[in-house]
This record gives C-alpha cells, sequence and structure tokens, in this order.
C-alpha cells in the first residue's frame, strides 16, 4: 500500500478520506492535516484510526510520519497552496492539488492523465473543469472546437468557504483548462450558486462551436467519454439528448469577443450526482473532485511507486 496523506479537513477532505478508506486498495490513508483541533473532519479521521495534525503542513513536515508519504493531496485554497507546494516539492514528494492554483499542470483523468504520470504536482482543474472539460474534448477529438462555453450550477450548501473564496480563480483555471486539455481555441466558464431549496444536484451546460461534421459522429465520441467518465463517477450521466445546430454563410451566429461562427454548435446537459460517502448526494461538484483525485492518485500510485 501507498501511503498518503490529505491536506485539509473540510468537506472535500474529509469526503475523499473516506473514498480513500473504502474503495482503494493501492492507497492507505495515513493523515489528515488540518488547522483547526475542533475540525469535524479532523474528528471523523480520528474515529478511523487515521493519525490528525491539527498545525498546519509545516508542523506536520517536522513529524517522522511525513517522510513515509508519498502522496499528498491538497484540499485547502489557492492561496494556501503555493506554500504547500514548496513544502512537499522541495521534499521530493507526489502532491496533487484540488484547489484552482494551477501550478503544476492541468489533469483530467480520463482526457490527459497519462501526459502527467512523471509530474510532481498536478492539478484537478476545478469541479467545473473535470465535469465539461471531457465532454469538449469528445467533441474536439472529431471536429476541431474553435470555442466553448460553459455553465456549472451547484448548490449553495454544497460551497463551502473554499470554494466561495475562489470565484474567480474558478472562472479563470475551468476557462484555461477549456482551452490547454479540452482543446478550445477560446472559451469562457461561469458559475451559479444555486439557492434553491431542496438542494439540487450539479449541472453543467456546455456549449461548443466546432467545425462541420455528421453530427451522429460528434454525439458518438461524446457518448464515449460519457461511459469513461463513469468508470470512476457513477453519478456522471446526460441530463437529456445532444442538440444539435448549424450555422452557414446565410446564418453565421455572433460571439461577442469571438466574432461570427459557422458550423457546428453542439449543446450538452450534464448532471452529476454524488455517491454519499461523508457529502450528500447532490453535492456532486465536490464528488467529482474527489473522484478525480483518487483515480489520479491511483493511477500515479501503479506508475510511480
Amino acid at each position: 500500500m501507498v501511503k498518503s496523506a490529505i491536506i485539509g479537513s473540510g468537506n472535500i477532505g474529509t469526503d475523499l478520506m473516506y473514498k480513500i478508506l473504502r474503495n482503494s486498495n493501492i492507497l492507505e490513508c495515513s493523515a489528515v492535516i488540518g488547522i483547526d483541533p475542533e475540525s469535524e473532519g479532523l474528528a471523523l479521521a480520528k474515529a478511523e484510526g487515521v493519525h490528525i495534525a491539527s498545525s498546519g503542513l509545516e508542523d506536520f513536515s517536522s513529524v517522522g510520519l511525513f517522510e513515509e508519504i508519498e502522496i499528498f493531496f491538497d484540499a485547502t485554497s489557492a492561496y494556501a497552496h503555493a506554500e504547500h507546494h514548496k513544502i512537499i516539492s522541495g521534499a521530493g514528494k507526489q502532491l496533487i492539488d484540488l484547489t484552482p492554483a494551477a501550478i503544476g499542470p492541468y489533469c483530467v483523468p480520463v482526457v490527459n492523465l497519462d501526459e502527467h504520470l512523471t509530474q510532481n504536482n498536478v492539478n484537478l482543474v476545478t469541479c467545473g473543469g473535470q465535469a465539461t472539460i471531457p465532454m469538449v474534448a469528445a467533441v474536439n477529438q472529431v471536429s476541431k472546437v474553435n470555442y466553448a462555453e460553459i455553465v456549472a450550477s451547484v448548490s449553495s450548501r454544497s460551497a463551502g468557504p473554499g470554494t466561495r473564496a475562489n470565484i474567480d480563480e474558478f472562472t479563470k483555471t475551468t476557462a484555461l483548462g477549456l482551452e490547454k486539455v479540452g482543446g478550445a481555441a477560446k472559451a469562457k466558464a461561469i458559475i451559479v450558486l444555486n439557492p434553491a431549496e431542496p438542494p439540487l444536484l450539479m449541472r453543467n451546460t456546455v456549449f461548443t462551436l466546432s467545425e462541420e461534421m455528421d453530427t451522429d459522429v460528434i454525439e458518438k465520441s461524446i457518448h464515449a467519454m460519457v461511459a469513461r467518465v463513469q468508470e470512476y463517477v457513477p453519478g456522471y450521466r446526460l441530463k437529456q439528448k445532444v442538440q444539435f445546430e448549424r450555422f452557414g454563410s446565410n446564418n453565421p451566429v455572433k460571439i461577442p469577443g469571438y466574432g461570427e461562427f459557422k458550423g457546428i454548435k453542439s449543446s450538452i446537459f450534464l448532471e452529476v450526482e454524488g455517491e454519499g460517502h461523508y457529502l450528500p448526494k447532490y453535492a456532486g461538484n465536490l464528488d467529482i473532485m474527489t473522484s478525480a483525485a483518487l483515480g489520479t492518485a491511483e493511477a500515479l500510485a501503479r506508475k510511480r511507486f
């Protein structure tokens, strides 16, 4: 078993702990590191027999257990990640970043994980990125995507202080991920915190403008990518049939900041339901991050350790 540790004892860190404990036969959750001795996450980790540290990563790095751990997950904030990166990379350890800090290369398991198996720090973009980048990549595999726009709608009850503090980073990082990983020439991302009660599942709307192609080919590529994501996120699914529109010389569509477009517009509507390990099932936005983190870590463990 490869020893791992989670930095951050909030919702994401705690859910990830349960995923490792219950789902992985490769990783051992050896420690959870927080900064609040009274946090629920640290109490739950202690109850599971996991070593806890309540004074942050810098203090934990002086503990003997630090040297035994091969993989660290950072489930804190973009601001805090910069310091964590210095400590962990300086010690030659593997770091998987669940914040929007984007110090390491963007990684979406089903799209580009194989390219980054030798990187010491990989960034999981954002929850919206993990949900929508595979769809943009699926279209781009068969029809060059010139523009992509996504709207990620999540329950406000599933958006903790870390998410709320990183809204700007979310939109910028997701848009860049749609371009760098998804393959879109230009992209835009929007996040909506939905206050509805009872809370709604995570919903993602993906619009792509791509070059002329048989829509059956595009749809087949999208469905194949959905099936691949479902291998590690079972609650990931299309909400309805993919919709297509054609724009030609007689009816080009005008996109602000982009110009006129001719080709195929694909509209993809997604829903993400969590597994309910620690987080409620409506928190699919958090579940897709912890699922991607686990899948990435296991692949890295097989490759490197």
